[in-house]
């Protein structure tokens, strides 16, 4: 036996302390189902559709910086490849099924990742920051150099076809609701075996001591290029429902710079190297400022400006932000493992059976 395969040796895809808290997942259908038949328009458009694909697109960039240690600002590149791959997928292969259209844009992305990521074989930090910042402005300048990406569309826009899977149409807002849950859910339990085998022990032992990984046989240049892959087929699928289940219509300038730091915020306000912090950083992404606008439309919109009160609320929100940073640098999934440990030590224990 080799010492990577000794350092890594399998584990079963569901350790038994996960099995004990499956439950949760299977009320994601009752979820599913339930939902859309109470829930508003709004509530699946502007909410919880953006939110979902927010927190695909963390849980992506998260496998990759978060536990292989390897830094990117080129998320919404990436998300760009698989919007537009799987729309030309879609357009181009008549009858090709619309979550095989999302695999293929995911698996485009892979590649074009995996190739941004070879600076990561001689490079780090923040020289391979600047590498990956390269592929956000290159990818967006070929999508609009070039029209065919976008079927030669003046605008350069591209509009996303119905979304029919096997005979049921999910254009509606709640169908949005269901594809951009389904999609997520299934991506999240492959994420989550994937960071308890073998392969996410190697990307751990990659991130926390790069020299020591390589001393016991891990091959550094095949792990790193393996993470970038795996994370960017995450955010090319994505970038797929961003474009067909939330906005229905996106352009390459939709996929800038902006996007890829908000990703890089979900992660860092969630918490690195944690499945369920890429969910609570999404909920503070898109959550808070919804919040923080209805609260300054209740109370103050006779008062300020409407101007000053959109000012007002980007400071707020960014001081949140930085508050979090420096107050919790391991994010909120710290907190609420905090406030798990809390509530276990105080709730009441069974009584002992003599």
């Amino acid at each position: 036996m080799s010492h990577e395969s000794a350092l890594v040796s399998s584990a079963p895809v569901l350790p038994l302390r996960s099995r004990r808290n499956v439950w949760p997942w299977f009320a994601l259908p009752v979820l599913a189902v339930a939902l859309p038949e109470v829930g508003s328009d709004y509530l699946f458009s502007a909410v919880l559709v953006p939110y979902l694909v927010l927190a695909l697109a963390g849980l992506g960039l998260n496998l990759l910086t978060g536990y292989t240690g390897q830094l990117s600002v080129g998320s919404a590149a990436f998300m760009a490849v698989g919007a537009f791959a799987a729309y030309n997928f879609q357009l181009r292969i008549p009858g090709l099924p619309l979550l095989v259209s999302f695999a293929l844009g995911g698996v485009s992305a892979a590649l074009v990742g995996s190739f941004f990521g070879l600076p990561s074989l001689r490079v780090k930090g923040f020289y391979l920051l600047a590498s990956t910042l390269a592929a956000q402005f290159f990818v967006e300048w070929v999508l609009t150099k070039f029209s065919w990406f976008t079927n030669d569309n003046p605008s350069g826009v591209i509009t996303a076809p119905r979304l029919l899977i096997l005979g049921h149409d999910f254009s509606s807002p709640g169908g949005r609701f269901q594809l951009a849950l389904g999609v997520t859910t299934a991506l999240t339990l492959l994420a989550r075996n994937l960071v308890q085998s073998p392969v996410g022990r190697t990307w751990m032992a990659i991130r926390d001591m790069e020299t020591a990984a390589a001393v016991v046989g891990i091959r550094g240049a095949r792990t790193k290029l393996q993470a970038f892959a795996v994370s960017s087929f995450y955010l090319g699928v994505a970038g797929a429902l961003w474009a067909f289940a939330y906005l229905g219509t996106v352009e390459p300038h939709g996929f800038d710079l902006n996007r890829s730091f908000q990703v890089l915020f979900i992660i860092i306000i969630g918490g690195l190297g944690s499945l369920s912090g890429a969910f609570l950083g999404a909920a503070f992404i898109v959550l808070l400022p919804i919040a923080l606008n209805q609260l300054a439309t209740a109370f103050f919109a006779d008062v300020i400006d409407v101007g000053h009160l959109e000012n007002a609320q980007k400071i707020l929100f960014g001081s949140l932000i930085i508050y979090f940073l420096i107050r919790e640098p391991e994010g909120l999934a710290r907190w609420v493992s905090l406030l798990r440990q809390r509530f276990a030590s105080t709730s009441p224990k069974p009584p002992e059976v003599n």
